[in-house]
């Protein structure tokens, strides 16, 4: 029985009719009886053989792709070229054909495999442009279920159909995602405008058989070339997909985050109610917005983009580094939308987060040692940088120059310097030809030994470090830097002085004066943040650039 916010708010179960007696037509009953039987089997066997075709059809596509993409960069690979420039451009050529060819297969087969796509799409730290680019178009070009088959699930999965709940439910979606589709609709009882997110039907039938298809991928990929194990990928992938596809669990995650930053006034996020729920659909509240990268809409209705950047940051680094918050792994630009705010004068606007699917806890001394972590990358202090990076991840000395690169998204010489500056274009072509010179197996290599909850901190890394820099903010990344080591500080304050609490009353005199230097070193960082926050200001007031923090 799917759950209700609301009493009155529920999806009833359909009642069984009761057994009739028999009656003397029994034997004209019996016989019609049998005759449905025999062509239920005969439909059952049907379905079944179909279902049959359509699985080896799916999986050959793959398989033929997988083969046929091995063959050509083993190929490719042998060739030896006159110069280094013919053998990029030999190397490029055959990344763009397996990327096309792998794009064909996954927009046939559907799926998780659009998940799959999206989610390499935005790997640009890892994977070559010329895969990441012929990915981008899976972003917005998602499967759409026809009305009948959801339809036909939505009477399966609640027992009614859908016009007992809703009126003015609309046929098409405004929104398809790879695992499902969003339409507005109003509660009938309440008449309170909705969003109805309902689950492709076809998934459940072939999310089996395209996990193992994606399983044996990368474990072939892995044996033919072992330097480039990305099989991490498709165990991060089975790991999370149950929960994914469990909107029960969304809309809990739902409600936690949105508890969670009820009393967080400098965060103005918002969280639309949930309704209801079951299994495979999710009500919610009503509530849309515009892209964080629509600038038009920010610019002409007087929203700060520097204050929507601001604001991101308060609310991501919130669920790093709240004790006790929620992570949301998935906030690309699709997942969160802006609106204007009218009801108060600063912020002018609201931030809403979509798709709360998956979620993780991060483990509070995790989150602590990566609090450190970036304290040293802001201060620029090496030494502590190499500790934190192995107490967080288990970095080697070798290991941490790709690895700052890989948290950052920065060069490593520009980190041991000043990562609190905008990245130039120079540096962004540096760091993709060092990739093509051979980093890329190094970083493979790197990601596949990190633990898992650091693999979905540096993705959501990643996607806000693009929202942020898809805002053209005046400040560049320099406030949201300062945000940051805010979050930080505080971070290590508290695990600071609950160490200190661990050996007894704060009023003991070796007890007090650790707290007095814990208190200092906060307020040593909060001053001179402040400050520097006051001097960009000025800067801003008589219209000079930004440019870092020294």
């Amino acid at each position: 029985m799917p759950r209700s916010t609301n009493s009155h708010v529920t999806y009833a179960t359909k009642a069984k009719k009761p057994f009739k007696r028999k009656n003397r037509n029994t034997g004209v009953v019996l016989t019609a009886a049998s005759g449905t039987v025999g062509l239920g089997g005969l439909a059952f066997f049907a379905d079944d053989l179909k279902h049959r075709y359509v699985a080896v059809e799916r999986s050959g596509r793959v398989l033929t792709t997988l083969a046929v993409c091995i063959n050509d960069y083993r190929v490719t690979l042998k060739h030896e070229p006159q110069t280094e420039e013919e053998g990029s451009s030999i190397l490029k050529a055959c990344h763009k054909r397996c990327a096309e060819r792998t794009l064909r297969t996954i927009e046939k087969n559907g799926s998780i495999f659009i998940k799959l796509g999206q989610h390499l799409s935005s790997m640009n730290y890892l994977l070559p442009t010329e895969w990441t680019e012929t990915f981008v178009p899976l972003q917005d070009k998602c499967p759409v279920s026809s009305y009948e088959s959801i339809s036909q699930m939505f009477l399966e999965e609640t027992g009614q159909p859908i016009s007992d709940l809703f009126d003015d439910f609309q046929k098409l979606p405004i929104g398809a995602a790879s695992l499902a589709q969003v339409h507005v609709a109003r509660m009938k009882e309440t008449g309170q405008k909705v969003a109805v997110k309902i689950q492709h039907p076809a998934l459940g039938e072939w999310v089996p058989l395209d996990m193992a298809l994606t399983r044996f991928a990368f474990a072939t990929l892995k044996r033919v070339f072992p330097a480039y194990d990305l099989s991490w990928l498709s165990d991060e992938m089975e790991a999370s997909l149950p929960q994914e596809l469990d909107f029960n669990l969304e809309a809990a995650n739902a409600r936690r985050m949105k508890e969670y930053f009820k009393n967080i006034h400098d965060a103005p996020l918002v969280i639309p109610d949930v309704k209801c729920s079951s299994k495979r659909i999710l009500v919610m509240e009503f509530i849309s917005g515009h892209r964080p990268d629509d600038l038009e809409f920010i610019d002409s209705n007087g929203i700060d983009r520097d204050e929507v950047s601001a604001a991101l940051s308060r609310i991501f680094n919130e669920m790093i580094f709240g004790d006790g918050a929620p992570l949301h792994c998935d906030p690309h630009g699709g997942n969160i939308a802006i609106r204007k705010n009218t009801t108060r004068r600063k912020p002018n606007f609201d931030i809403i987060l979509y798709d709360h699917g998956l979620y993780r806890d991060i483990p509070k001394q995790i989150r602590r040692d990566y609090a450190h972590l970036w304290l040293a990358v802001i201060n620029a202090d090496e030494q502590n940088m190499r500790k934190y990076a192995r107490e967080v991840a288990g970095i080697t000395d070798e290991q941490f120059p790709l690895f700052a690169s890989a948290i950052t998204g920065r060069d490593y010489r520009v980190v041991t310097k000043s990562v609190v500056s905008a990245r130039s274009d120079t540096e962004k072509e540096e760091i993709a030809g060092a990739m093509s010179d051979g980093m890329l197996q190094d970083l493979v290599q790197l990601l596949g030994s990190v633990p898992r909850i650091m693999l979905l901190i540096l993705k959501t890394n990643d996607l806000t470090r693009s929202l942020d820099e898809n805002l053209h903010t005046r400040q560049g990344p320099v406030h949201t830097f300062m945000i940051l080591a805010r979050y930080c500080s505080r971070t290590v304050l508290q695990e600071q002085l609950e160490l200190i609490k661990g050996h007894g009353s704060f009023l003991w005199p070796p007890n007090f004066f650790r707290g007095l230097g814990a208190l200092g070193s906060y307020w040593r960082v909060e001053l001179r943040l402040s400050l520097y926050e006051y001097w960009l200001s000025l800067r801003r007031m008589v219209g000079l650039e930004v440019r870092h923090l020294n």
